[in-house]
């Protein structure tokens, strides 16, 4: 496989790719961990960072970062895929403020390990816009920020911005106005889990790659090179998991696609902004998302791809020629100025995770000593680092404000059976274009959508 042909992040890596050996036959281990991308990596690393002694092994299928850690948009952020209304409902406006703090903190986080570790992953912390580019999106946006004040945030970690202070920002076309929020940083991913990749190593974990996990039990972790024994095995494979035996209804494997211009010229950026390599997006409900690449690129991905019957995931999905052609229009749209004369060069996609109730988690089993995190919903960049450092310190047994946020030990429902699951995922998308549309058209705020997120918990 041409591990560079995944996607153009990964395809810019100053590195061959080249597979690290895989498992030579039966180990044992402190804590086996099953999966190398962020989530993977990041629990390797504060494990091996908090106790040298223990004896911390990684399996990967195919290599570090081949998944979405490898693919995304680049964004870490301190997006949670739980809202804080939904969170403050479950578990009280404290809790809630505290997962959303956490998530703020860990944006700084993911900067110091990237400094103090010399990763070079072109990381800039500009923060991100996200427009409002009808009177139904401003309305969204208004809100968000009210609802922010309400839940305890400070008015500096959300920003409404009017019109002329948004453009400035990020000058689309028809923008009325934005949110702002200096709790995201701009990375290039795959140098970031590439680099997260050696820095485990040289902490003295153990990585093989090239070596998928058949099964995971208590105990154990099977591959077909042979067993890793260890008393605590964490299952980081997000997208993934439904391969693994007893996961097919834990997650729901949604594809997200993604396109990257040619570098463009400073003229061309004068006219976009992003200046400060803000990431951006807007207030319509199929979530689209972009940033200026530090070799002056767009990149620009969005939802949009079907979900495959039986939880399936396959290359074969990953590229779907109609729903790039939709992210190069609304490209166009947005800035006029990327007309069709320039090119994209490169276009890529990939599965993440999406719990039944769109709640990420992080865990620990102690009778069994199986541990877990994922169901980021697309926000993972960020969110798998807190759950690094959650489950570094709940497999230690550390009582730390990490191990007591709301989020630790939560088990979200299974989905429903197929052909139910393939009914619910892709009419719920249906949902959403259609209420885009509806709104692009009325200017008024859909019934429809509030009705279905009303569904989801939102």
């Amino acid at each position: 496989m041409r591990y560079q042909e995944l996607s153009h992040w990964l395809s810019t890596v100053d590195e061959p790719l080249d597979p690290r050996p895989s498992l030579p036959g039966d180990a044992d281990a402190d804590v086996v961990i099953v999966g190398a991308g962020y989530t993977g990596l990041w629990t390797a690393y504060h494990l091996a960072t908090a106790d040298p002694s223990l004896r911390i092994t990684v399996l990967e299928a195919e290599i570090a970062g081949y998944g979405a850690s490898g693919r995304n948009g680049g964004w870490c952020s301190a997006l949670f895929p739980t809202s804080l209304p939904a969170l403050a409902r479950r578990h009280g406006r404290d809790r809630a403020l505290a997962m959303q703090r956490a998530m703020q903190e860990t944006v700084r986080e993911v900067g110091r390990v990237v400094a103090a570790e010399g990763i070079d992953c072109d990381w800039h912390q500009g923060g991100t816009v996200v427009l409002a580019r009808s009177p139904a999106q401003l309305g969204r946006a208004r809100a968000e920020v009210a609802t922010a004040r309400e839940h305890g945030l400070d008015p500096e970690d959300l920003v409404l911005l009017d019109a002329a202070e948004a453009s400035a920002r990020c000058a689309a076309e028809g923008v009325l106005g934005a949110t702002y929020t200096p709790h995201c940083a701009v990375v290039h991913p795959a140098k970031l889990v590439r680099g997260l990749a050696r820095a485990v190593e040289r902490h003295g974990v153990r990585l093989h790659e090239r070596t998928p996990v058949t099964a995971i039990r208590a105990g154990a972790a099977v591959t077909p090179y042979g067993t890793v024994r260890a008393p605590v095995v964490v299952r980081a494979t997000e997208g993934y998991t439904p391969g693994l035996p007893g996961q097919r209804r834990a997650i729901a494997p949604v594809y997200s696609l993604m396109v990257a211009t040619e570098p463009l010229p400073a003229q061309t950026w004068d006219r976009i902004g992003l200046a400060e390599r803000e990431t951006f997006s807007d207030h319509r409900h199929v979530i689209i998302y972009g940033q200026r690449t530090a070799d002056d690129r767009l990149a620009f991905g969005g939802r949009g791809a079907p979900y495959h019957f039986g939880s399936r995931v396959s290359p074969a999905y990953d590229r779907e020629p109609a729903v790039f052609r939709a992210l190069r229009r609304v490209l166009g749209e947005l800035f006029p100025v990327l007309g069709p004369e320039v090119p994209v060069t490169h276009t890529w996609g990939g599965p993440l995770g999406v719990a039944r109730d769109w709640s990420a988690s992080v865990g620990l089993d102690r009778a069994t000593g199986l541990g877990w995190a994922g169901g980021y919903v697309g926000d993972g960049v960020g969110t798998s680092n807190l759950a690094g450092r959650t489950l570094a310190d709940l497999i230690r047994g550390v009582d730390s404000d990490l191990t007591t946020l709301p989020w630790v030990n939560h088990r979200s429902p299974k989905w429903e059976p197929e052909p139910l699951r393939w009914l619910a995922v892709n009419a719920g998308l249906k949902v959403m274009f259609s209420a885009d549309a509806a709104e692009a058209r009325k200017g008024r705020p859909s019934r429809r959508a509030a009705a279905f997120s009303r569904l989801l918990g939102h």
